[in-house]
């Protein structure tokens, strides 16, 4: 457990990661604990790797980072999956979504975790209230997308849709999310069924990039949503994603972007310190780097 006035020093590693938001909201909620925290992006492009050179540098990273005294680090895209065949031991949660984002090094040996499904777990719980899990469409299942499936079954729906414009990338991750989840429904769709799913859904997550700074636009018709449906974004440049506007606006309940990125942080912080972190607070600094990020 920590005491005040204790040092960390924790990292991340990854790949075109200078600008990311986590180093800034991970020290400033270590100070608020009366940590001296410190917090470094360890970037394999600015270090000049790349391709296959970069996913054999990851690991020696990590290993170099252990034995100069760091205390953990968040792993990124493209080590998440990689980088778990080099740790002592993996979460079970980790090893069933097959990535690992949090390591951290206890008595001598590194301890793979996953916080991008807690992360959106524990933002839909600050969030909702009492959201219906009954029947859930999620669009999009690459990337957030196999994190958000599983972190939707986990917190108990009894019914989960995959839609993606690779029907067959969809298939691939419903059949083995069934086989994870016997007790639940798990099916994919073609995507020209969104609007037939999300007539009967009692909830719509969003994973795709549509929304996004680079990728504007909105996923579905806006006149598909209704106030019984609530909707989640994993969207966070902009966390006012036009679908967020639209949902809100529809009467429905609405979790953004923001909230999965801020629930992974809270959950790392406490992988990585043994504390609790501040939710609001941390929110709060979220959405100021945020506005700061987009000018």
């Amino acid at each position: 457990m920590s005491t005040v006035g204790e040092s960390y020093l924790v990292g991340l590693i990854g790949d075109g990661i200078t600008a990311s938001l986590s180093p800034p909201m991970h020290e400033k909620e270590g100070r608020e604990h009366g940590l001296l925290y410190l917090y470094r992006p360890v970037d394999v492009a600015a270090l000049g790797f790349e391709g296959q050179a970069a996913q054999d540098e990851a690991p020696r990273l990590l290993e170099y980072g252990r034995r100069l005294g760091f205390n953990a680090f968040n792993i990124t895209h493209p080590f998440k999956q990689t980088i778990m065949e080099h740790l002592d031991e993996v979460d079970e949660d980790a090893r069933n979504l097959g990535a690992v984002n949090t390591v951290v090094f206890e008595h001598g040996r590194s301890v793979g975790h996953n916080t991008d499904y807690s992360g959106y777990i524990t933002g839909l719980r600050n969030t909702l209230t009492d959201p219906d899990l009954g029947s859930v469409v999620q669009l999009g299942a690459g990337g957030a997308g196999s994190a958000v499936a599983y972190a939707l079954l986990r917190a108990g729906a009894g019914k989960l849709t995959l839609i993606d414009l690779d029907l067959e990338r969809a298939t691939a991750r419903a059949a083995d999310l069934q086989e994870q989840f016997p007790d639940q429904q798990v099916t994919a769709r073609p995507h020209a069924e969104l609007q037939d799913a999300l007539a009967t859904a009692t909830g719509f997550a969003h994973c795709t990039p549509v929304g996004m700074h680079t990728h504007p636009g909105i996923p579905v018709d806006a006149a598909w949503l209704r106030p019984e449906l609530w909707v989640s974004d994993v969207v966070y440049l902009p966390v006012e994603t036009e679908l967020v506007v639209a949902a809100r606006a529809a009467g429905c309940q609405v979790v953004d972007g923001g909230t999965m990125a801020v629930g992974q942080a809270l959950d790392a912080f406490g992988l990585m310190t043994g504390l609790t972190a501040d939710p609001e607070r941390v929110r709060a600094h979220f959405l100021e780097l945020v506005a700061a990020k987009q000018g």
